[in-house]
Parts: structure tokens; sequence; C-alpha cells
């Protein structure tokens, strides 16, 4: 099935809650009165694809909300998707535990993917009927961050400017632009910085009371079931970031050190951080030629990818320029009924900018597989997502003179930003998981555990005199921790993850790719730690695997930069 319905005319009806609830019920009564194994699959099915309806009008209400903030319309039936989204949630926490209880359920777990049975048993944890209202509170305080931060603008060479216009200028060449950016977006965060103070208050408090409600210790573990780990915990999560401090962060502080010395400055401070020595390369087409780039270099790498790409800017499926009111980051997601990706973006003019398209095209590549598997498995927990799109981004090296004249530059920024990323993902995720320990925590002393931790994975690092970031506030511009918590971890493992397959692709590209397009097809198939070993790489949670990356990124950096 391939959409050939421009996105912008994709037609949207609010999906009337009852229907799911309506599904619901039938499926309980369909699985009671079944004859055999199949009559609960067919049962199951029918129930999937009323699921599916649902996430197709969720997601296009969603995505045309986040293009513009300001349209009273898909405002409302965001409002509308807050208060019903708990109730889809406990509707399929009805199927979970009616499926774990199943007299087929043996049946069932032969003819399902591995990954569904323990996804159930997750799933069946995170909704009640207690909870619900919890639940619609939580989402409209969610709907609150992102509304503020996406009409936040500020000051910028006497323009009023959103932060993501803004951001593109910490990595110019000039430090004087780059720390007027910084103290920019540092002003723009003051501004509103009781209300960030008391949005993010608000949704510690709603969430730990959720999570005692559910018989959870705290948030953290009703997160970690939200997020769907199957196969790792918080313990193992720990571990991992020990690991960093260990293996990864006196790397990159040698790293920074010397970039440090090249850049010829005294203190490495925080807008130093996205810049090489001689300036960060500076892409040779604009917006349209990235897309147009794009477009040659899926045609060259790969018939699926080359189809997908084509269909999706013939249906305007990409939107990559900033406005004033449009949500902040950058996304990818499916209309699951019309078989259609989407990505968002918010070029900066940057090389992040041809990052945000090869990332996001690699969830989309993988998403477009998923549709023809089984639908409840998708493609996978957040770290599976997120190790489609960072590979990508390192496969794509291969065509890197399409964007830039000087590539050797960007794979060396790309490279460095990528092994540096590690410490600050771990950052922001140990920094959660002190705010769901400690929920009783005031805003002083949040900001202060954040500072504690930049000097514990980034020791390198300065805020001194950065207006309102010195305060230890940088992690309020970053929306995963309002809107996604216990997600960013992710970003780490399939980091890790992501720096195996470019290790693998300097040796052979077309074996490595070759094996990255089976990991994308095998999708939510199977767990994080299975998938990545049937790719025939190291899970990011064995012991020696982060030196071991970290040792293989070194040399390629030190090689690039010779």
């Amino acid at each position: 099935m391939t959409n050939t319905i421009p996105v912008k005319d994709l037609p949207y009806k609010r999906y009337d809650i009852k229907l799911i609830e309506d599904a619901t019920e039938k499926f309980l009564q369909a699985e009671k009165d079944a004859k055999s194994v199949d009559d609960v699959l067919a049962a199951r099915d029918e129930l999937l694809t009323a699921a599916r309806h649902f996430e197709t009008m969720a997601s296009l209400s969603y995505t045309r909300y986040s293009l513009n903030t300001y349209d009273e319309f898909y405002l409302a039936e965001q409002n509308y998707y807050d208060e019903v989204s708990p109730v889809f949630g406990m509707c399929m926490t009805k199927y979970a535990n009616c499926m774990l209880a199943s007299r087929f359920k043996e049946e069932l777990k032969k003819r399902l993917p591995e990954t569904i049975f323990p996804g159930l048993e997750l799933a069946s944890k995170c909704h009640s009927p207690e909870t619900v209202e919890d639940e619609q509170e939580e989402n409209a305080i969610v709907t609150e961050y992102s509304q503020l931060m996406s009409q936040l603008t500020t000051d910028w060479n006497g323009e009023k400017k959103t932060i993501s216009f803004i951001r593109g200028f910490l990595e110019s060449k000039d430090r004087d632009t780059r720390k007027a950016a910084a103290n920019a977006i540092g002003k723009a965060l003051e501004s509103v910085s009781d209300k960030l103070d008391d949005i993010y208050d608000r949704l510690v408090k709603v969430r730990t009371r959720i999570a005692k409600k559910l018989s959870f210790k705290d948030f953290v573990e009703l997160g970690y079931c939200r997020m769907g780990r199957i196969d790792y915990n918080r313990e193992m999560v720990a571990k991992f970031r020990e690991n960093v401090v260990r293996d990864l962060v006196p790397v990159v502080c040698k790293f920074k050190e010397e970039t440090k010395k090249a850049l010829g400055i005294d203190k490495f401070m925080f807008y130093d951080d996205g810049v090489i020595p001689g300036g960060n390369p500076v892409q040779k087409v604009d917006a349209q030629g990235i897309l147009d780039a794009a477009r040659d270099m899926y045609d060259d790498m790969h018939p699926e990818a080359s189809r997908l790409m084509r269909q999706m800017l013939s249906v305007g499926a990409i939107d990559p320029l900033p406005r004033d009111g449009k949500w902040g980051g950058g996304y990818a997601t499916t209309f699951p009924d019309f078989h259609q990706t989407f990505i968002l973006g918010n070029f900066t003019g940057t090389s992040d900018d041809i990052d945000l398209v090869t990332h996001e095209f690699g969830h989309t590549f993988a998403m477009n597989f998923a549709f023809d598997h089984d639908e409840e498995a998708g493609i996978g927990s957040s770290e599976t997502a997120e190790t489609h799109s960072m590979s990508m981004e390192f496969f794509a090296w291969k065509y890197m003179d399409k964007f830039f004249d000087d590539v050797k530059g960007y794979k060396l920024k790309h490279l460095s930003g990528c092994l540096s990323f590690i410490p600050y993902g771990v950052i922001v995720d140990e920094f959660q998981h002190i705010m769901y320990e400690k929920p009783e925590l005031t805003p002083a002393e949040r900001k202060k555990v954040y500072l504690d931790l930049e000097k514990k994975y980034r020791p390198y690092l300065s805020f001194d005199g950065i207006e309102y970031l010195e305060q230890g506030t940088r992690w309020q511009y970053q929306m995963h921790i309002y809107e996604s918590p216990f997600y960013y971890i992710d970003y780490c493992l399939a980091q890790v993850v992501a720096l195996e397959f470019l290790a693998e692709s300097q040796k052979d590209y077309d074996d490595a790719f070759g094996r990255y397009v089976e990991h994308c097809k095998r999708g939510g198939l199977y767990a994080f730690n299975h998938l990545v070993k049937l790719a025939g790489l190291k899970s990011p949670f064995e012991d020696g695997a982060l030196k071991e990356i970290a040792d293989i990124s070194i040399k390629l950096l030190n090689e690039l930069k010779e």
C-alpha cells in the first residue's frame, strides 16, 4: 500500500473513544468464547485494527498541533487526546490482562513474536481506573510545556526568534556569537523560569502519585514499564552509567582538552562544546538542496530507501523549516492507517540539518518495514528505534560529498559529537532518576543536582558567566525531561550500537549495511539485546563494550584530524 494523498490533506476525524472501549469488550468476549488459538488471534487482529485507527488519528492530531501550536482547532484536539489517551491505555491493559490469563497462552506464545508477552506483562502494570484522572492531568501539563516552549521567543539582533533558531548559532565560528547565543537562550528560559519550575514540579508530583497508586516504589519503576524495557532494568542502566564514567569520560575529556588547545582558549565553555578546530563545516546546499541531495543519496543506497524517500517528498511528508509556534525539536512518526511516515524538523543552518534528515529517515526506514509484520511488535522499544536512526547517520557518511566540500571536517564534527553526546545523555538520565527518587526536591535543589552531574560527566565544560544557564538550568529546554521521562538513556545505548555499525562499515560497508537493513526489518520482533546479537554486535551493557568503542572512535578521530 502506497499513500498518494498529500499529508496535509490526509482525512482527519476525532476518534470516538467509545469505539476502542466497545472493541475491547468484544475482544474480551471473543477470547472467552474461543474454541481455538486461531479464534483468539482473529479477535486480536480486530482489536488491533481499532487501536491502529486511534493511533492514526491521535498521531495526525499531534503532528498538526506541533506544526502550529497556535492552531486552535488542533490545540483542542490535542486536549481531547490528553483526556482520552488514559482511557485507551486502560483498554489496552484489559487486553493485556486477558491475553496473560488466556487458556491458549502457551499456544499464543508460539505463534507471536517473543516480545509480545513480556510487553504485555509490563503493559498490564501501567494503568488502572484509579489513575485515569491523574494521567489526564499529566498529559495536560506536558501539552502546557510543549506549547510554552514552542511559542517562546527572545531578542536576537533586534528580532524575536525561537530557541530552535538561536541554537544554530552555538556552532558559529565566532566565539562571541556563540556566547551571545548561549546568553540569549538563557534569557529566554529566565523569562519563563517560574513557569518552567512550576510545570516540572507538577509533573514530578503527578507521576509519583500515579506510581504510588499502581503500587510501584517510585515513578522510576513505572517509567521503565512505560518504556517497555523487557531485557534490562535500572540496575543495568546504573552500571552502564558507571562504565561511562570509567571508560568514556576520560577519553572525551582528553579529546576536549586537545580541542581547547587547538581553539586557543583558556576555558572550555558550554558554547564551545559544539565546535571543532578550524570551524565547523558548512553545507554547500540550502534547505531544498539538502532534501534533493538526500533523495539522490537514498537512490543509490538501497531500493527501498529510494522508494520511501521519493514517496515522502511527493506527499510533503518532511517539514524541516523552523517557524514561530512550531514544536522545537525533531521527530519521525507514522499515520498507520495510511502506511504513511512523516518527519518534522527545525533546520538551523548547521551540519545538524544533515544529521536530522539522516537520523529521522533512519526511523522511517524501519517504520516502513514494520508495516509488514506483527502490528503490536512495531519497530521495537525506543533504544531499538534510536539504533535505526543513529546508525543511518553513519551509513550516510559514504555520501557526504553531496552535502559538504569539507567531508573530513563533517565526519570529525559528527563523530566527536556522537562520542561526547553519551556523557551528556547519562546526565539527563541520572538527573531524572534522582528527581523521581526524591520528588520532594525544590527547584533550587534540582538545579544544584544538575550542576553536580555536569561536573561528574563533563568536568571539562563550564557554564560560568552564562546568564541563567550558570544556575543549572540547561536541562529545562531538554524536552524529553518534561515530555518523555527515561527516554534519553535509549539514545546513549543506541549510540554505542551505532558506533559499532560505523566500525563495521569501515571494514566492509556492504556487509555492515546489509546487517543494518536486516536489523531494521526485525524491528520489534526481538528484544534489544537479542537484536544486537543477531546483528553480530556487542550489547552496550557488556563490560568492556564502551572501552572498545571509545578506543575505535578515538583512533578514527585521530585519523580524521590528520
